[in-house]
């Protein structure tokens, strides 16, 4: 899920690349989305990519491929016709894959199968980590995952499923559900669900302080860190542990 400010310009995006067949300048677009300042729009569009809605070569201008519609669905241009007579039947699709769980210590840990001999307890699965506060959804919660009780400590859990990239050097890839324990304070280095107030979002990060300024780091290269006043970021909790879907 996308935030409104995320959705509305990815649809921007969108709307210029198919009237004009090429992508908007960030001028462009800070002037069709009434922003005054493009460091909001480099926002944007720094999110969208970790969440990959889009790509971009960050040394050339207007470098941007539209990759998702704003509902996820895979994004296809106007002008490319798809040939379908090779896609398999529906009673030839894979079943649904079985889950497994581990840490997230590595890029490649080992996967540790789901014991089924512990009693298991029920964690709300909130949605995906782009959109929202999610622990005000947690009275509201209508989805559960099952997780095995020795896997979480004495305190309180939510799960979110991860969307995008950006953490794939610390073995958290797209798809994977997190379970993060409820909490507003963290320590130096823990990965943790931090609400940007600014951006109206929550997002999945490393924790550092430096001085009297928060940074969120990914672990993926080709992303960059960001940097917020103590007052901008609220914790909502610690990465614990992980599922893996293979």
């Amino acid at each position: 899920m996308l935030t409104k400010k995320q959705r509305d310009i990815l649809m921007l995006i969108i709307n210029h690349v198919e009237d004009t067949g090429i992508a908007p300048s960030f001028e462009e677009l800070c002037h069709a989305a009434g922003l005054k300042s493009k460091s909001g729009i480099h926002r944007v569009m720094s999110a969208l990519e970790e969440r990959g809605y889009i790509a971009r070569l960050h040394n050339r201008a207007r470098a941007v491929d539209i990759l998702r519609h704003p509902d996820g669905a895979p994004y296809t241009p106007l002008n490319l016709t798809d040939d379908v007579s090779n896609l398999p039947d529906v009673a030839d699709i894979s079943p649904t894959p079985k889950p497994s769980l581990q840490h997230p210590s590595s890029q490649h840990p080992p996967l540790q199968e789901m014991e089924t001999d512990h009693s298991v307890i029920d964690i709300p699965l909130l949605g995906k980590i782009a959109a929202g506060t999610p622990i005000a959804a947690i009275s509201d919660a209508s989805n559960t995952i099952p997780v095995p009780e020795h896997m979480l400590g004495k305190g309180e859990y939510f799960a979110l499923t991860i969307e995008g990239d950006s953490m794939i050097e610390a073995g958290i890839m797209d798809g994977d559900t997190v379970l993060i324990e409820k909490g507003d304070t963290a320590q130096n280095g823990d990965i943790v669900v931090a609400f940007l107030d600014e951006d109206d979002e929550a997002t999945l990060k490393r924790l550092r302080r430096k001085s009297h300024s928060i940074a969120l780091e990914p672990a993926n290269s080709k992303y960059e860190t960001r940097i917020f006043g103590p007052d901008q970021v609220k914790i909502q909790g610690t990465l614990k542990a992980l599922i893996r879907q293979y």
